[in-house]
């Protein structure tokens, strides 16, 4: 891998904060309400494989080296890794909010209902939209184009399983519920309601 000392430093922070991330989250998994129902796993076959095919991608294991597309200035590689952590947050907020409802999967969970409040005031799928801003400043930050175009795999994978959600939970809790909610606040892109907003 060609960077040089400072940036050799960054990879080891961006490393270690996606392994903290991912080990806290599946430490949280075990934190959940009864599954009631699920799609089953042919359903969720194509967002998984897209999303897992796109990280493998970001994590460059698939050793596709297209090369290096750009280096950022050193306040620039600062910047991204506060958005990569603040995209954890923002995810964390979402997962804590969301509380035993949360799955990792596609399912129903006892008791479900629509949540609207704390980070779903600004969109349906808030763990989503900080994973993906994490994904994004760390591509930007290590100037990889196999690493961007993983980013956008996992954009195109979480797209998927969102819609999937959300059939799911219509199907379940009834179009009257969900409907005002998806009107009114967009899927993964705050404050818009163009590409990834309004109507699933």
């Amino acid at each position: 891998m060609s960077f040089s000392l400072r940036y050799w430093d960054f990879y080891h922070l961006f490393v270690g904060a996606w392994g903290l991330w991912a080990l806290s989250w599946f430490v949280a998994a075990l934190w959940s309400a009864r599954t009631t129902a699920r799609p089953g796993l042919g359903a969720e076959a194509p967002n998984r494989i897209i999303t897992i095919i796109g990280f493998l991608m970001m994590a460059r294991a698939l050793r596709l080296d297209w090369g290096v597309a750009w280096r950022l200035e050193l306040w620039a590689v600062w910047l991204c890794f506060a958005l990569t952590l603040g995209g954890f947050a923002f995810a964390w907020w979402a997962r804590l909010h969301l509380g035993v409802l949360w799955s990792g999967t596609v399912t129903r969970k006892q008791d479900h209902r629509v949540i609207d409040t704390g980070p779903y005031r600004f969109v349906r799928h808030p763990i989503y939209t900080g994973l993906l801003a994490s994904a994004f400043a760390t591509a930007i930050a290590a100037g990889y184009w196999e690493m961007l175009a993983g980013a956008c795999l996992m954009t195109l994978g979480f797209w998927l399983k969102a819609q999937l959600e959300e059939r799911f939970l219509i199907a379940g809790l009834g179009e009257a519920e969900y409907a005002a909610y998806r009107q009114r606040v967009p899927m993964l892109i705050p404050f818009t309601k163009g590409w990834g907003g309004g109507r699933a």
